[in-house]
């Protein structure tokens, strides 16, 4: 963490860049949130800092990988490369590679969008893994926010970070 080795008593609090490698992976709770990080993933945690000028803070950056969050009921938003996903307290299953992004909204309410164009949106709305998304980053695409596959994830590791922040699934 942070560029450092992380033991199972290493604190993780926003401000944070949290990386895992191969064969590995990290089960984590950050104030009201929970993750799962996958193996060969780069996660960084903004600083919180609510203001009247920006209600709306980033709960993570993927920057490489796999995360599995639940985020507690708020605004705010989750970034890649390709994407920018902004939540309103929900679970999300998020993969990005250099090309696409990869989100299912697992419960809950999001706004999709590119973060070169965020006229380029779609609203999902789902009760349960119902609308999966790749979000391409080539421009040049005729559309970038396609129905993908549910894939790489699923309702236990959901329960399970879930109960961590005192929650239970929708």
């Amino acid at each position: 963490m942070n560029g450092l080795a992380a033991t199972i008593n290493t604190p993780i609090n926003p401000g944070d860049v949290v990386e895992t490698f191969e064969k590995s992976y990290v089960i984590f709770v950050v104030e009201k949130d929970a993750f799962i990080l996958r193996s060969n993933s780069k996660m960084t945690l903004p600083a919180r800092k609510v203001t009247a000028a920006a209600p709306v803070t980033t709960a993570y950056v993927l920057d490489k990988g796999k995360a599995l969050s639940v985020l507690a009921s708020r605004r705010t938003n989750i970034a890649t490369p390709s994407a920018l996903i902004g939540v309103r307290g929900t679970g999300v299953y998020v993969e990005t590679e250099p090309d696409l992004s990869y989100v299912c909204v697992c419960y809950g309410v999001s706004d999709l969008s590119t973060p070169d164009d965020p006229s380029l949106s779609e609203t999902i709305v789902s009760e349960h893994h119902t609308a999966p998304r790749y979000i391409l980053a080539d421009k040049s695409a005729s559309e970038r926010i396609v129905p993908a596959p549910f894939k790489d994830h699923d309702d236990q590791e959901l329960l399970l970070i879930e109960t961590l922040v005192g929650r239970t699934t929708h």
